[in-house]
């Protein structure tokens, strides 16, 4: 790794099932692991993990097309199914959805008939989360010295 290469965050306790990302920038988000629907409103893990393969694709999709036309409308929708079975707990059947509407004339009609494009490309090639989730990335869990 270099420091070209290198991404990183930092994660912290902060207390019972909640925890604080930070980034090298100083950037945070809060999580915790609650499943209560009516409790705690923190991302859970998973749910961050669709949030940044969202994320990841509406980005690159969002830089193809509003050098067109600025969209009048651009929502992206990540779903999955959480299962737990033979390889243990993970995600299944993740789909990512965009509802993207462009203004009427002629750069609204460009930008329209590049997002399929766009959202291929994105898919295919650029967006880092996705192509790591897809392609598979063995991670390596240690302890480190206390």
């Amino acid at each position: 790794m270099t420091e070209n290469t290198l991404r990183s965050v930092n994660v912290e306790r902060t207390g019972t099932g909640h925890f604080t990302a930070t980034n090298p920038r100083g950037g945070t988000i809060s999580f915790g692991t609650s499943s209560d629907p009516h409790g705690d409103t923190d991302f859970t893990p998973v749910e961050l993990l669709l949030a940044a393969i969202g994320g990841c694709t509406a980005a690159d999709v969002d830089v193809a097309t509003a050098r067109h036309a600025e969209p009048t409308g651009f929502a992206v929708s990540v779903t999955g199914d959480k299962l737990n079975d033979e390889f243990g707990n993970r995600m299944t059947d993740l789909v990512v959805t965009f509802s993207v509407t462009f203004p009427k004339g002629e750069l609204g009609d460009r930008a329209r008939a590049i997002l399929p494009r766009a959202v291929k490309t994105s898919h295919d090639r650029l967006c880092t989360v996705s192509r790591t989730v897809e392609i598979g990335t063995p991670i390596t869990a240690i302890v480190a010295d206390a």
